[in-house]
């Protein structure tokens, strides 16, 4: 069959035209905005510890697993020529690079290069950037993550479900100890695993990043052991003034329950700017052991200073200060003596609607039934003042033993304690007069209702003081024992 001219013409002039069709659609650009990259890692941590100005440098991968091109208009450093982080994204190098194209079902390669000097202090333990990708309008992110000091460092590396990122700094049967010679900065959770056990000496000093903590699962141990003279401290790891006394710049140390005779100890540690500064539960049974925390502080934290489910806490020479909800949660029933305690809430970060103090003794089983546990309080020579009207609330449920007694105490309360038998000898609504409370400074000063107003017999339980001073002649209340300034004679 023979095709005349005309229709021979019109067949390659539509054959040209759909090859023509065809290769447009290939190399089509989409400016869909709902298109997104997919990246081989959501951030890009460079865990190499420095011992010298050096530079590391890491790869990530931009996939386009879409059926057209796509155009990401720039990839750039969120701090630009500030960053000490540098990027190559195919050849091109800079802070920001622009107009880069990946074929349907292709990559991208991008090098991360970081520069630090592990020895300048005045580098943040951990430095940061984004590393920002704008496409169709629309931005997404990689966090870049490299180590600014010499220290060491605590990555976590393993996840549960339900719980958070951890790495196993004490595994089971094995007791690690934490010295003064290098800080240690803990990036997610440091997990003490059940029966290991972590021991810190005095001085150690260990920093959380955010939403960072230290974790005793069931069974595992913590024991802090600082002295007077070298306390062992937990904070942020923002260094820079800026940040000394901004509270919730990390989440919490966080202790479960273990075997009898074997307590979790807190000796002269400083615990401050977190979230939780102290949460200790009975999270599958009932704790056969103790948390016994001697002259410490707890300080600054957003949420609770201590916080208890069902725990046995022993507390001696203890300042908990400043804190956006409960100084003190101690739910759930169980057993605390606090002696000579200053618990001290003027939070200043905006409104406080709790108490200082609230205890409780029950829980809710899963169908919201209250279950009553016995609870066993006590807190002696103490002092619990804020700047709310009331600093001291219970809520308990008939059904189990539930004891409280307020000993020799300065509270600040709207009861009338000649009708609650659970006060004895208590002064009221006086301020303490501590020194200085926007420099959390919780020494008496001069004129102090609380001084000389201790019961020695509580007193020879506790005899030296935070800073020890002793304390058993005439003791006064709280964590510091009031010293007289030097007068110079003439």
């Amino acid at each position: 069959m023979k095709h005349s001219p005309s229709a021979l013409f019109l067949f390659t002039a539509l054959f040209s035209i759909l090859t023509i069709f065809v290769g447009c659609r290939k190399d089509q650009i989409t400016t869909d905005p709902s298109v997104k990259l997919t990246f081989s890692a959501d951030s890009v941590i460079f865990d190499t510890v420095f011992t010298s100005i050096g530079s590391v440098t890491r790869k990530l991968m931009v996939y386009n697993t879409h059926n057209d091109r796509l155009n990401i208009s720039s990839i750039s450093l969120a701090a630009g020529e500030q960053s000490p982080f540098r990027i190559n994204v195919d050849g091109s190098p800079g802070t920001n690079v622009k107009d880069i194209e990946i074929a349907p079902h292709d990559s991208a390669f991008i090098f991360v290069r970081v520069t630090i000097d592990p020895t300048d202090e005045s580098n943040p333990y951990v430095v940061e950037d984004d590393l920002n990708f704008r496409i169709n309008g629309n931005e997404q992110m990689v966090k870049l993550v490299a180590w600014g000091q010499n220290a060491i460092y605590i990555l976590a590396d393993q996840q549960v479900d339900g719980f958070p990122a951890f790495h196993i700094v004490a595994d089971s049967l094995e007791t690690v100890t934490w010295t003064a010679e290098k800080p240690y900065v803990v990036y997610g959770y440091a997990l003490i695993n059940s029966y290991g056990k972590l021991i810190m000496e005095p001085g150690t000093r260990v920093y959380f990043h955010d939403k960072s903590g230290l974790w005793a699962y069931v069974n595992g141990v913590l024991q802090v052991k600082g002295s007077l003279e070298n306390p062992v401290t937990f904070q942020g790891d923002r260094l820079d003034q800026d940040y000394r006394d901004v509270p919730g710049q990390w989440d919490r140390i966080w202790l479960m329950e273990g075997r009898a005779g074997f307590d979790h100890e807190i000796d002269y540690a400083i615990i401050r700017n977190g979230f939780i500064g102290l949460q200790a539960e009975s999270f599958l049974t009932p704790t056969a052991n103790r948390l016994k925390i001697s002259n410490t502080i707890i300080e600054n934290h957003t949420g609770i200073g201590v916080f208890s489910r069902l725990f046995n806490i022993e507390a001696d020479n203890v300042v908990i200060a400043n804190c956006g909800n409960y100084a003190a949660a101690l739910t759930m029933g169980g057993s605390y003596q606090f002696w000579h305690m200053t618990m001290a809430n003027n939070w200043s970060f905006g409104p406080r609607n709790n108490p200082s103090l609230f205890l409780s003794n029950y829980f809710l089983d899963n169908d919201e039934n209250t279950v009553p546990v016995p609870l066993n309080f006590s807190a002696g020579n103490s002092i619990i003042y804020g700047s709310n009207n009331e600093e001291v609330l219970t809520d308990f449920v008939a059904g189990a033993d539930s004891v409280y007694l307020f000993d020799n105490c300065l509270i600040r309360t709207e009861r009338n304690l000649s009708l609650w038998p659970g006060f004895k000898d208590c002064l009221v609504n006086i301020d303490p007069q501590f020194r200085d409370y926007e420099t959390f400074d919780f020494q008496l000063d001069t004129l102090s209702p609380a001084i000389d107003k201790g019961k020695a017999g509580i007193a020879a339980e506790v005899p030296y003081d935070l800073n020890g001073v002793d304390r058993t002649l005439t003791p006064d209340l709280g964590a510091y024992e009031f010293v007289k300034p030097f007068q110079r004679l003439r």
